[in-house]
């Protein structure tokens, strides 16, 4: 049998869905009822997505949005250990701690990297058109498998866990997958050629650089806008990267889609609406300034968008 994405899709659906039932019947959530349906549809998405109608699912999509957009979302509250508790599991289990967290990017790589090998009867066992995906939720389960072994707790208490970070999180949790369909939306509008006709039209793009200058500080303001670089992805690389850079300038898109990638995660470094990378940990950290992780970011995000602008005007090219 071939593990393919639809498991993974499967085992972060029920994930969602446990925590719906809990926000459901959690009493010391102020907003259990709303909080309980946003995650429940967005569960859905997970179990049944692919068996919807495209139409039922935008309109869950929308509900979630509304749920979210009027306050809906709210986080029960959790009975943590208590510091000295905290205190005696990281002085009995060291830098052990570390293990799980190390063997989910190693898993991942194991099997990205001998999945071509990993068959039975000629059947492959990890899914080959999500290698990557697939090897990564292996990597969770192990993880999750080693984390109880060395803690000595249940898979129930790692749900518990999941369900109190999901509740810090809150709506933000669902930010990546909105905003990367959004970019699919903006493309489809024709946003791509809408950029291609202005910068065009109003920036000489006959001189290389600034083509390439043009779509590296694109990419990076898209992200801004927008709060996640897959989406602002295919709206600059089809209106500037491919017709220009590849088409014009004959330039390598793998070597374009890479940094391209890169110049966009700069723009997600200066961004509130990346909220799930930059407010919610200001959030955790109940820091006073919730622009804090921003501030500190700046000064990396500009020299290695700068950095990007040559890598790619020189590596494109050759």
């Amino acid at each position: 049998m071939t593990l393919s994405i639809q498991y993974l899709y499967y085992l972060v659906g029920a994930v969602l869905a446990l925590t719906a039932i809990a926000t459901f019947t959690d009493r010391s959530n102020p907003k259990r009822v709303s909080s309980g349906l946003f995650w429940g549809l967005y569960a859905l998405v997970f179990l049944v997505g692919d068996q919807l109608p495209p139409l039922w699912v935008g309109v869950g999509a929308v509900a979630m949005a509304l749920i979210a957009g009027f306050g809906g979302v709210a986080g029960g509250q959790h009975k943590s250990p208590s510091v000295a508790e905290y205190a005696a599991s990281a002085k009995r289990l060291g830098n052990k701690l570390f293990a799980p967290a190390l063997a989910i990017p190693l898993v991942t790589m194991i099997g990205t990297l001998s999945a071509k090998h990993l068959s039975v009867g000629g059947v492959p066992l990890l899914d080959p058109k999500n290698t990557t995906l697939v090897s990564l939720g292996v990597g969770c389960v192990l993880s999750l498998a080693l984390v109880c072994w060395l803690t000595r707790e249940t898979p129930a208490q790692g749900m518990r866990e999941s369900r109190r970070l999901t509740d810090a999180l809150g709506w933000a949790l669902v930010l990546p997958q909105m905003l990367g369909m959004l970019g699919l939306v903006f493309s489809d509008a024709g946003v791509g050629k809408a950029v291609a006709y202005v910068t065009t039209t109003y920036i000489n793009m006959d001189l290389r650089f600034v083509a390439v200058a043009v779509y590296v500080i694109g990419m990076a303001l898209f992200t801004i806008i927008m709060g996640n670089g897959f989406a602002a992805f295919p709206v600059m690389t089809g209106g500037v990267g491919v017709p220009v850079l590849v088409g014009v300038y004959h330039g390598d898109p793998a070597v374009m889609a890479a940094i391209g990638m890169l110049s966009g995660y700069c723009g997600t470094l200066l961004t509130p609406m990346a909220a799930n990378f930059n407010i919610v940990p200001a959030a955790l950290l109940e820091l006073p300034d919730k622009n804090a992780v921003i501030r500190a970011q700046v000064p990396t995000a500009l020299a290695l968008l700068t950095a990007n602008v040559f890598l790619l005007y020189f590596l494109m090219f050759r």
